[in-house]
């Protein structure tokens, strides 16, 4: 039996892993559910898995929580503070990281201090702080287990030979989103509603966006040169609308890993939770035959800057991806409020990247100050557009 903690427990990622907990209920107990405000679901979490703690960022909504759940067992945090201490509360053995944002970075960050194995599907983590958190990761011995589809399949292959030469190139596969198809000219006049309808992957609203602007797949470069360490020059983008292969390692000898499967993200999330071992799963097994054709074409990005942006803040290193995220995150929900245009979300990025003073070798209190300035740049600039 592992005890397992979530942060962000009502979000996708959490709400999935709580399927996968629920399929497997004999090998996996909820010991912690932590939320951002969702106060109806995180009642409903409780009442159905029992955790000792729970915990909601906003305290208000924690309070009436507290008086809900009073005739359960479990014990209710607030704030950030609560959410600490549930990452690294003694009972567990590991840490689900889905917190969206950089709210997750000082939970992940406390629970690897506390030496718990971390699933990490907290993006910004890696993003804005993927030195301090990979030194923390090998003090404290403990396991940072991807649970993004492309850096999870890359980890399984990467298992085949972990020869660090004989890596020739991680090849990231990318849906291309719901405007791969779009000529560069119409980006301008799509609406956040279309951006929203991804073809393949029910997420959330911003990595949604970002899915349609390839800004998360560039996220996803800067996460793979940390979790990885290897050079950004050796990790490569591709276009693949199937979502069968969720990424591929080539050697080199010229020989192609690939990783296949059905695109359920509860196959990653468990492979995390069970890490080295494997068992039954709740997602359905993959027909080839049905299947039919595997497409593969290159990343576009003259189209898609995002993702180039996001290749220069990688190669810059320092306190850039900071910038790039926090930029990128306000603009995102600019453009979903309905305040810019699609193709405003790179231009408002490049904006704030220019402008950014680099700090080479961050102290996680530089990611913080980066962090806050980005948003306030980026606020700035968009008020300019509007």
């Amino acid at each position: 039996m592992k005890n397992i903690c979530i942060l962000g427990s009502t979000g996708s990622i959490g709400t999935q892993a709580l399927q996968v907990v629920k399929f497997n209920k004999d090998h996996f107990k909820i010991v912690g559910l932590a939320a951002r405000s969702n106060l109806e679901l995180m009642e409903k979490q409780i009442r159905l898995f029992h955790p000792h703690l729970a915990a909601l960022e906003d305290e208000g909504k924690a309070k009436i929580l507290k008086e809900k759940v009073k005739d359960t067992r479990t014990k209710v945090l607030a704030g950030q503070q609560g959410i600490l201490q549930l990452a690294s509360m003694p009972e567990s053995d590991m840490v689900l990281s889905s917190i969206v944002g950089i709210a997750g970075l000082l939970p992940t960050l406390e629970a690897v201090k506390a030496e718990k194995d971390i699933a990490l599907a907290n993006k910004e983590s890696l993003v804005t702080a993927g030195s301090i958190l990979t030194k923390s990761v090998k003090k404290h011995g403990v396991n940072l287990i991807p649970v993004d589809g492309e850096h999870n399949a890359v980890f399984q292959c990467l298992a085949a030979d972990k020869k660090k030469e004989n890596l020739n190139k991680i090849i990231l596969t990318a849906s291309g989103g719901p405007f791969r198809n779009t000529d560069r000219k119409a980006l301008h006049n799509v609406s956040p509603q279309q951006a929203l309808k991804h073809p393949n992957w029910s997420m959330g609203k911003r990595i949604t966006i970002d899915s349609a602007t390839l800004m998360n797949k560039g996220f996803e470069v800067i996460e793979a040169r940390w979790l990885f360490h290897v050079d950004v020059s050796k990790i490569h983008v591709v276009i693949h609308p199937e979502s069968i292969v969720h990424s591929m390692v080539e050697f080199v000898d010229s020989s192609i890993l690939a990783h296949l499967s059905v695109p359920d993200m509860r196959l990653q999330i468990q492979f995390a939770f069970t890490y080295p071992e494997r068992m039954k799963s709740p997602v359905s097994y993959l027909d080839l035959i049905k299947t039919g054709q595997l497409n593969f074409q290159e990343a576009d990005t003259d189209k898609f800057p995002c993702l180039k942006y996001a290749y220069q803040a990688c190669e810059t290193g320092g306190t850039m991806p900071t910038v790039l995220n926090g930029a990128d995150e306000v603009a995102v929900d600019a453009f979903i409020k309905g305040k810019i245009g699609f193709m405003d979300i790179p231009a408002v990025i490049m904006e704030t990247m220019s402008k950014h003073n680099l700090v080479s070798d961050p102290s996680l209190d530089d990611v913080i100050f980066a962090d806050k300035w980005s948003r306030d740049f980026a606020k700035e600039t968009i008020l300019g557009i509007g």
